[in-house]
């Protein structure tokens, strides 16, 4: 999955966070922290990529 898509679903499991933490007024609700769980996992996926992206560019350096 690329960079752009995981960005693209965090900010909608972001706001979708957000609009159901309001409407229950539980951060402990399930549903929350499921959504939360879920936006968790992205950012590990976005992470992973940054770390290889970084790790790309290193060898890139070294190998030029």
């Amino acid at each position: 999955m690329d960079k752009t898509n995981l960005l693209n679903q965090l900010q909608s499991l972001r706001l979708k966070l957000h609009e159901i933490a309001e409407a229950r007024g539980s951060l402990t609700d399930p549903d929350v922290l499921a959504i939360s769980e879920e936006a968790d996992q992205l950012i590990v996926a976005l992470q992973q990529l940054q770390r290889e992206e970084a790790a790309g560019t290193t060898l890139r350096k070294f190998e030029g």
